[in-house]
């Protein structure tokens, strides 16, 4: 099917995350026929272009340089050309430098189109068999381990599904952390995707932690970890009475049952008191 792109446009072009055969045919057209391809690496997509025979101009567009070179695509864009951006694996613009272009170019009034394709972390939640109905999504945690502390805290109590990206040098300490103040519970964890050593296991955050001690980790990690459980309390179930009862049995004396009851239950003390006169 012939396809045309339109001036003045940016693409959103996803690329493959491992397989080659995940290369869309509209994403080759596009990247075929736009003017120019902005990309995080010239090499990573040059090599992409070269198997795949398209021969295009390509400008390095990375975290680094995002602000002045963005600048310069917005100006070309302005003008009537047309541009692709790719990362170098996966849908650009998701925790990716792609998104600031995009949104420099939604700011000007510049026509964006986004591309269906690979995402890391898509393909490993739809085989996670964890809730997908809601699900929030972080990305890459902070290098300096204190923000990262106080994102991972921030999930103590977040019941929907939690999906993380990881290097592989930084695993094993994020593994850890999340153990010890999320405390254990099921996680997806996925590498390699749709590569030749993928790998996808669901299994107790404790035993993935005790796996990474005898492993040297290898590629990038998608994290899907299971949403907090409602916790119901202890006396849930138990009539004032024997809340109470339970407390005395503990060696408090009746009056201070009577306090600790009222404590847990959110009520004032008299509230409770009145069941015994």
């Amino acid at each position: 099917m012939a396809f045309e792109v339109q001036k003045g446009t940016l693409y959103v072009v996803p690329t493959p995350i491992g397989n080659l055969a995940d290369m869309t045919p509209r994403a080759l057209e596009t990247l075929k026929n736009v003017d120019f391809i902005a990309c995080e690496d010239t090499r990573v997509t040059g090599k992409l272009l070269s198997l795949f025979d398209i021969k295009n101009s390509l400008v390095s567009y990375h975290e680094h340089n995002k602000k002045k070179q963005g600048e310069e695509i917005l100006k070309r864009l302005q003008n009537g050309e047309s541009a692709s951006v790719v990362t170098d694996a996966g849908t650009p613009a998701i925790s990716d430098p792609g998104e600031d272009l995009v949104r420099l170019c939604l700011e000007h009034g510049v026509p964006v189109v986004p591309l269906v394709g690979a995402c890391a972390f898509v393909t490993a939640l739809s085989a996670s068999g964890l809730d997908s109905r809601r699900f929030c999504f972080e990305g890459f945690l902070p290098a300096d381990k204190g923000e990262k502390l106080d994102v991972i805290k921030s999930y103590k109590n977040e019941k929907r599904t939690v999906i993380f990206y990881e290097a592989p040098h930084r695993i094993e300490e994020t593994a850890k952390l999340l153990l010890e103040i999320l405390g254990d519970r099921k996680v997806c964890v996925a590498r390699e995707l749709t590569k030749l050593n993928e790998e996808i296991c669901v299994i107790p955050l404790s035993e993935f932690c005790g796996k990474l001690q005898n492993t040297a980790p290898k590629g990038e990690y998608v994290l899907i970890l299971e949403g907090a459980k409602d916790e119901k309390p202890f006396f849930e179930g138990l009539s004032i009475e024997q809340h109470v009862g339970f407390y005395m049995k503990q060696g408090l004396d009746k009056m201070n049952a009577i306090k600790a009851c009222a404590k847990d239950r959110g009520v004032s003390k008299n509230e409770i008191y009145k069941h015994f006169i």
